[in-house]
């Protein structure tokens, strides 16, 4: 098992890091560039320019090895699902906006019906096409039942609602932690390895998706580390959303993900306390700005050390959720 997760994260990082050479100078030829927001912090300006879009280079090769793997393991399914769709609705955003010049990209609205339709398809295929229940494990109750198993929790009537607030908080947590170099694509490949270490122990295959999610991202990271060349943009950031809240539902650990994935929790809050703050005492702002990355950079802190900081944040919190279970 362990030889065959290593090939699978091997492979898929060395087609990462390839495909760049291909799609790098394809995104330039289409002048699929950032346009960094005048209002962020100065060393950002510099960014102007950088393509985007990159989320392509992982997506497809993950997209690959999901329907190689599918053969075998039907649980890669709901998660290429998953991954897929957020990714197409944040290719249309990014398209709309760094392609066809409309700097809007898709409305609110749009954006929202495209999230919610693949929340409905991923939920509607795990129910009907898997044996895994809605049933969510609860933190910490394995340590204090008889039988030193976990305790599952149904809500009944109220599991799809919560389950869809879960889907679309993680996707738009996860497009809010894409804001720095590196950012994103580190902390999710430690949420990758808690969901492969779980899936494993747990007598799941879900590990050999998040191989692929892990050594995919591993070589984006050859172009996205500080400095990047590329940013993933909405493709990437929406998909990698979708591939943690997919692989959560399936191991029955959505409530997991206020620990595991605490750092995409975060940087959404962040904006919301920060929208509501400034309209409740009309243009104070409770952080320097948000999302909370740029609180910290305005703070004097580096890229790279906020990168290092929120991944080695993750990782703690990913090993203390372990042995909540």
């Amino acid at each position: 098992m362990f030889f065959g997760f290593l090939i699978i994260m091997l492979l898929s990082f060395g087609l990462t890091a390839l495909s760049g050479l291909v799609i790098l100078p394809w995104l330039r030829r289409l002048k699929a560039s950032q346009t960094e927001r005048e209002d962020g912090p100065a060393s950002h300006l510099q960014k102007t320019g950088t393509p985007t879009m990159g989320g392509i280079m992982f997506l497809l090769v993950f997209l690959v090895f999901s329907v190689v793997l599918s053969v075998k393991f039907r649980q890669v399914i709901p998660i290429a699902i998953s991954t897929i769709g957020f990714g197409l609705v944040g290719f249309a955003d990014d398209y709309i906006k760094v392609v066809m010049k409309r700097s809007l990209g898709l409305t609110p609205i749009q954006k929202m019906i495209g999230q919610a339709a693949v929340a409905g398809i991923l939920l509607f295929y795990i129910y009907n096409f898997t044996s895994v229940s809605f049933e969510m494990m609860v933190p910490f109750s394995g340590l204090f039942s008889a039988d030193a198993n976990p305790i599952y929790l149904n809500l009944g009537i109220f599991t799809i609602p919560f389950l869809f607030v879960v889907i679309l908080g993680t996707v738009n947590g996860s497009n809010f932690t894409d804001g720095l170099d590196g950012l994103l694509s580190s902390v999710t490949i430690v949420i990758c390895a808690f969901i492969a270490i779980v899936s494993v122990r747990l007598g799941l295959t879900i590990n050999y998706s998040a191989a692929a999610m892990m050594g995919s991202l591993f070589g984006f990271l050859v172009y996205n580390w500080h400095p990047a060349k590329v940013f993933m943009g909405d493709t990437g950031s929406l998909a990698l959303g979708g591939f943690v809240a997919a692989c959560m539902i399936l191991m029955k650990m959505p409530i997991f993900i206020i620990f595991v994935a605490f750092i995409y929790l975060a940087e959404v809050v962040s904006v919301i306390i920060q929208v509501l703050y400034f309209k409740a005492t009309h243009g104070k702002r409770f952080f320097r700005m948000a999302p909370i990355h740029h609180h910290f950079e305005l703070g004097g802190w580096s890229e790279v050390k906020v990168v290092w900081a929120f991944t080695a944040l993750t990782a703690f919190l990913c090993l203390i959720s372990y042995f909540m279970i």
